[in-house]
């Protein structure tokens, strides 16, 4: 471990402790370096380091403070990170794989908590892709929002930042899908009416069974197409690295 890692694990305790909870403001600089037997320079470097994480904020002419420490300000930067795995294959599945643990529990768990208000949300974002069934951007934007509409009704924040990281980075992959397969925005059409339709029918299992589906298929239609393209003469034309559209 870095002497900066070790000064980033001390203000961390702090926070951890108590000592500095959410909102507080931190001692200036010179007082958090002796508070913490550091040099100036360590305590100005670990404090960088944990506002890029999310855990401090920099105010010009104020201080620095501890944030609020939601799991929705600590997880953002998970997007980031899986963004920089779009182009290794392995990871993609990967994250697909997550997505397949993840979301259909969620939207089992959406089924007790769901709102009409928050089924019209999830109906508004369908009706917006069969109306977009021509305009395969559109169509996967409206994708990845009715996704999000629903996991947001569970209320847990970790729960919808994990899956927002992962789920939301991934939408390039299904645009790339659409592109590639002319077949695919009829299927996923049909596939988010079906969970709809579970949700409608308040149906926890068959609401989990249909996420399910949806999921699986997406996954195994990536996994054949990655296995194609590994082929030698197989056909990479509508795409550049995995995710990324050349639309």
């Amino acid at each position: 471990m870095s002497l900066t890692d070790k000064a980033i694990a001390q203000i961390r305790q702090l926070i951890a402790s108590g000592a500095l909870p959410p909102g507080s403001k931190l001692p200036p600089e010179q007082e958090l370096a002796s508070q913490l037997g550091l040099s100036r320079n360590l305590a100005r470097e670990a404090v960088k380091a944990l506002a890029v994480a999310r855990v401090l904020e920099v105010r010009r002419g104020d201080g620095t403070y501890v944030t609020s420490l939601q799991a929705s300000l600590l997880l953002e930067g998970l997007g980031g990170a899986v963004e920089l795995l779009q182009g290794d294959p392995g990871a993609v599945l990967d994250l697909m794989e997550v997505r397949r643990l993840l979301e259909p529990a969620a939207t089992a768990l959406a089924v007790a908590r769901l709102s009409s208000e928050g089924l019209a949300e999830v109906k508004r974002h369908l009706d917006a892709m069969r109306e977009a069934s021509g305009d395969v951007e559109r169509l996967n934007a409206h994708d990845a929002a009715f996704h999000r509409a629903i996991v947001s009704v569970t209320g847990n924040e970790s729960l919808i930042a994990l899956l927002e990281g992962i789920s939301g980075r991934t939408l390039r992959a299904r645009i790339w899908r659409g592109l590639v397969d002319t077949r695919a925005a009829g299927r996923t059409l049909a596939e988010h009416e079906g969970i709809y339709a579970a949700l409608a029918a308040r149906d926890a299992a068959l609401a989990h069974a249909a996420a399910l589906l949806h999921v699986a298929n997406t996954e195994q239609w990536l996994r054949e197409h990655l296995r194609s393209a590994e082929t030698p003469g197989g056909d990479t034309s509508a795409a550049g690295p995995v995710g990324e559209s050349r639309s």
